[in-house]
């Protein structure tokens, strides 16, 4: 029986999407304190113009940041149920491996560069990628395989 002081057991694979959720909704708005992000004031809305630098090391504009708190919103939301935690973690892996490509292609100052990102942006976006989607597959694997078992041992029992 549910009653309010109730609480149901989180999986690993949603306690991920929670912690990277909430990661990057602190980025997002880590983004938008001066000091904590360098060069404040001459942040962009978006486009290799934005010299706003999170940490002194991360190019960041608006855009950026924006994406970072849409992002972290959907982890969180995402982290109720063990389906959408492993599809927000893989799937955004490969998003962020796209964007890894995406900035080891484009021309940094160009007006292609419209996130922007910067040599370490890139670096950080191959990381993050990468780390999704081993969270995703590993923290998943023993379910999935459990249940690929259990169909399969039906088959031959029924």
């Amino acid at each position: 029986m549910n009653t309010p002081n109730t609480r149901t057991r989180r999986s690993p694979v949603q306690v991920a999407a929670l912690v990277v959720g909430l990661v990057f909704l602190l980025v997002g708005v880590l983004g938008f304190i001066p000091g904590i992000t360098t060069n404040y004031d001459s942040m962009a809305f978006g486009g290799h113009h934005s010299e706003a630098m999170l940490l002194g090391i991360f190019q960041v504009s608006i855009l950026h940041n924006i994406v970072h708190l849409i992002f972290g919103i959907a982890g969180i939301a995402m982290s109720r149920t063990w389906t959408a935690s492993r599809y927000y973690l893989i799937g955004g892996g490969v998003i962020y491996l796209l964007l890894w490509l995406y900035g080891l292609i484009v021309d940094k100052s160009s007006a292609a560069n419209f996130v922007p990102v910067n040599t370490a942006v890139t670096w950080l976006h191959f990381v993050l990628g990468v780390g999704m989607i081993v969270l995703g597959l590993a923290l998943t694997r023993t379910a999935a395989t459990r249940t690929h078992t259990s169909v399969r041992d039906e088959t031959f029992l029924g």
